[in-house]
This record gives C-alpha cells, sequence and structure tokens, in this order.
C-alpha cells in the first residue's frame, strides 16, 4: 500500500486540469450531441478567424454549448421528430404556463363578489380613500424667476375657468396640464390615502369637498390646480381601483402568511452567491447551493437561473449591483412564487383549451423562427438529404456549422435556441461538452490568428447576439442522463 501512495504522488503534484486532458479519451473533441462531434480543429478555425471572438474558455464554451443545442435540435428534426407536442409545448412554454397557473390560482384566493352601489358610495363618503384631479404648470428646479412667473400667471388665467367647468376640468387638464403621468387621464391622480402627496398640495387637496377645487397650490413641482371630484363623475373608475386595492391587501396578507406559516429565509451570504452566480451562468445552472431555505425545501441557484430565464433578461445585468437587501427582497419574492406554483399544482390548478391555444402558438412561432434559421424545412431535407435516415441527420447536422460559421463572420443574426427547449431536447438526448477540449481549442486559436499575420486589425466579425437570455449553458452531460447535482 505504501509503494502504491509513492508510485501515484507524482500525479497529486501535476495539477487537475493537465491530467484530465493527459487521459482525456477526447483530445479532438470538443462537444458531441448524440453521433455528431465538434472538434477542437472546427472550433478553433471558427473562433481564430473571427478576431473580436475572445479566444477564452468561457466563450468557447458558450459557442459549444450554442452547437450542441441546435445540432439536437436539427437532428430531432432530421429524425421526423414531433417538437409540436402538447408535453414538448408545455416544456418549453415553462414560463407562460407558471404564469397563468399562478394568475388562475391568484384569482381563486382573491375571489371575492364586487363591491355594490351602496358599499362605494360609502367608501367614498367616508374619505378615507379619495381621488383627485389636478393641473399642474411645471416649473423646472432652479428655474429663472421669469419662469416661475410665467407659470404662475399661467396658472392664474386658468383658476377661473378650472372653478366653473366641472366635469369639463379632465379636458382642461388635457390640454394645459404639464404632467405627463396624470395628463392622459384628465388630471386624474388614481386613488389616494393621506401622506402620498408632498405636504403643500396633500393639506390642500384633503381639505377639498366633492366637487370643489383649490386656490393655486405651489410645491416644488410648480403650480397646481387641484379638484376633488364628485362621486356621479368617477363611480366606476372609484369602484375599480378600490377593489383592486382590496384585492393588493389580501395578497399583502397571504404572502405574509406564507411568509410564517413556511419560514422563508435567505441564507447568510446569498447575496454573495447570487452575484457570483450570475458572473458564470455556465457554472449557476447546476449549482445545488440553497439561496433560500423554507420549511418542506429550498431555492438554489440553479432554481434563481431557470426563474431568471423565465423573467426580464435585463435583472442578470442589474444583480450584480443590487445591494444585499434588494437582492434577499428578490430572492424571497423568486421564494414565493416557487411555493405558489407548488400550492397550484396541488390544488390542481388546470388551464383552459383558450390557454393551451394560447401556449401552442407561442411554442410553434417558436419552432418556426428555429427551422427558419437553419433553412431546414421537411421539405428540404425530403428534397436534398435523401431517403437515408443517416443522410438527413448529417445534412441537417452541416446546416448547424454552415448557420454558426455565418454567425461568427457576421453573415447572420444569432437567433439562441430558447432556454426550456433546449432544457428538453438534452433531457431527450445524448450530449457532453469537454472542457479539456475547449482549453485546447482556444490555444489553437491563437495559434491560427498568430499565423494569419493580421493580428489586431480592425472590423473583424463579431457574433451578434439576438434579444433575450443567452443559450443555455450547463455542466457536462452523460448520455441518457440529465447533468450532474
Amino acid at each position: 500500500m505504501r509503494r502504491l501512495s509513492l508510485v501515484f504522488l507524482p500525479f497529486t503534484l501535476v495539477g487537475c486540469a493537465a491530467l484530465r486532458d493527459a487521459f482525456s479519451s477526447r483530445a479532438d473533441i470538443v462537444a458531441r450531441a448524440n453521433d455528431q462531434t465538434l472538434t477542437v480543429e472546427q472550433l478553433a478555425g471558427w473562433a481564430g478567424a473571427n478576431r473580436d471572438l475572445p479566444l477564452d474558455p468561457l466563450t468557447l464554451g458558450r459557442v459549444s454549448r450554442a452547437w450542441v443545442d441546435y445540432t439536437l435540435f436539427a437532428e430531432a428534426l432530421a429524425d421526423g421528430k414531433d417538437l409540436r407536442d402538447s408535453a414538448t409545448a408545455a416544456a418549453t412554454m415553462w414560463p407562460m404556463v407558471s404564469q397563468l397557473k399562478w394568475q388562475k390560482l391568484h384569482n381563486r384566493l382573491t375571489a371575492r363578489e364586487s363591491l355594490t352601489p351602496q358599499q362605494v358610495d360609502s367608501a367614498y363618503e367616508a374619505g378615507q380613500v379619495r381621488v383627485f384631479q389636478h393641473i399642474l404648470f411645471q416649473v423646472p428646479q432652479n428655474g429663472a424667476d421669469s419662469i416661475d412667473k410665467r407659470k404662475h400667471r399661467q396658472a392664474e388665467q386658468l383658476l377661473p375657468q378650472a372653478r366653473t367647468a366641472g366635469a369639463r376640468f379632465a379636458q382642461l387638464a388635457v390640454r394645459y396640464s404639464e404632467d405627463p403621468s396624470a395628463k392622459a387621464a384628465g388630471g386624474s391622480l388614481g386613488l389616494a390615502t393621506r401622506g402620498q402627496f408632498v405636504p403643500q398640495f396633500e393639506d390642500a387637496a384633503w381639505q377639498l369637498a366633492p366637487g370643489a377645487v383649490s386656490p393655486i397650490v405651489k410645491t416644488q413641482f410648480g403650480y397646481h390646480i387641484i379638484r376633488r371630484p364628485p362621486l356621479a363623475e368617477v363611480q366606476d373608475s372609484f369602484r375599480v381601483e378600490l377593489e383592486s386595492r382590496i384585492t393588493r391587501q389580501l395578497d399583502s396578507v397571504y404572502v405574509d402568511s406564507l411568509d410564517i406559516k413556511r419560514r422563508i429565509k435567505t441564507v447568510d451570504r446569498a447575496p454573495e452567491y447570487v452575484r457570483t452566480a450570475v458572473q458564470d451562468l455556465d457554472a449557476a445552472r447546476t449549482s445545488n447551493r440553497a439561496l433560500v431555505t423554507y420549511r418542506g425545501g429550498e431555492l438554489r441557484v440553479r432554481d434563481l437561473m431557470r426563474w431568471l430565464g423565465a423573467l426580464n433578461p435585463q435583472l442578470v445585468q442589474t444583480l450584480p449591483s443590487a445591494s444585499d437587501q434588494q437582492i434577499n427582497q428578490f430572492l424571497k419574492a423568486i421564494a414565493q412564487r416557487q411555493l405558489l406554483l407548488e400550492q397550484a399544482d396541488s390544488a390542481r390548478v388546470t388551464l383552459s383549451p383558450d390557454d393551451w391555444r394560447q401556449i401552442r402558438e407561442e411554442h410553434d412561432s417558436t419552432i418556426v423562427t428555429l427551422t427558419a434559421v437553419l433553412n431546414l424545412t421537411p421539405e428540404v431535407l425530403r428534397d436534398s438529404a435523401g431517403p437515408s435516415p443517416q443522410a438527413r441527420v448529417n445534412f441537417a447536422a452541416a446546416r448547424v456549422s454552415d448557420y454558426l460559421d455565418r454567425v461568427l463572420h457576421k453573415r447572420a443574426r444569432y437567433f439562441p435556441v430558447p432556454m426550456f427547449l433546449a432544457e428538453r431536447l438534452r433531457d431527450q438526448g445524448r450530449w457532453s461538452v469537454d472542457e479539456a477540449g475547449i482549453r485546447r481549442a482556444a490555444e489553437r486559436g491563437e495559434e491560427l490568428r498568430a499565423d494569419s499575420g493580421q493580428a489586431g486589425s480592425a472590423g473583424a466579425p463579431r457574433m451578434t447576439p439576438a434579444p433575450g437570455p443567452p443559450p443555455i449553458d450547463t455542466a457536462r452531460h452523460q448520455p441518457g442522463g440529465r447533468p450532474p447535482r
């Protein structure tokens, strides 16, 4: 045993990366997708010819995974698989399915009878919530005295007309007000409670009886003419906004009770983990590190990456600069949404035929776009590839290589395979990405650039991403299985 330890001791000094490279059985292969392969030389050729493409493992890893996604998609087309079936549509359109389920659960939780006219009258008379209109003559901060005097004079000239306008006050607001947010709504500021406005505006507005118009009010924003419309003018909008406010209160109470009942809590270093994750999405999509714990489960880094893929892509860009408090609040909101979806499934919330029709339309549009990108329609496969199944697969794979070659030479726009479709294809296929092969491709790309004698030339082509999240980047996926946990 001692002799065996001494024999293997030198290998512990070599370094993990070098050891992997030395024993790699895929020295010339960067990635595999079923029976297709992306070679070191092919990836290096793409990267070496594009002088604006960074020759680092992270960038070339993303290109390799984009090749995997497109090749699995193209092979599925070549094999005649139905990528528009219900299961694929549901998996691919997970963000839409989740949103629809959440909305139906939300409607169920907050379901209540509409307010009666008597209840609306009572709420208006009580005066705890009120509606105000205003016309603003805006004065810029640090504006000249001449501007201030001119705006005040305009307000004085309009005031008599505003006081006698009645319901036509809204028309005056549309014509004269310089408050862009309220102007289009006839000067309406929506449902308001005490403390919502700046003090000068607040003091004047809350003294108004229904139908009354204030004197000119000076605030930091300029000169205001304020009116409190009577209920007869705003009954419908008052009822709708009051019901919406009640619903929001019910939401808040329910979410607060969910926090207490499930003990939702972010882990101590959650903000740090999030900032690290968004800097390396490849590793993050397979990370099981916990960010939020709650009774019965947890929100992991990989779960967050999935949610980010369903939300606004710009969130990924804003998270690194967000404060710890903002990140913790965001994580708790995601955990709450995850728990609500679990409750929707437990409550057997189902989608309507109209919901599914909408989902299928969106999914079909995605398939059509990807098919057009590769110019790989059933007709093209039938007419160009011949009857042999293997010939069709090879033809489809060649179309993928041609497309990525054009993208990397800026002759085509890059459109990523959507994240959730890529997950579905990978779950059903055999694929792998070799880190050692990527490193060798980076080195070989440097050699090709040096050999060309044109290093540093301007105007080189660049990969131009389409709007939306980057291609799904995960760790190695073994044939027939899922990415390792």
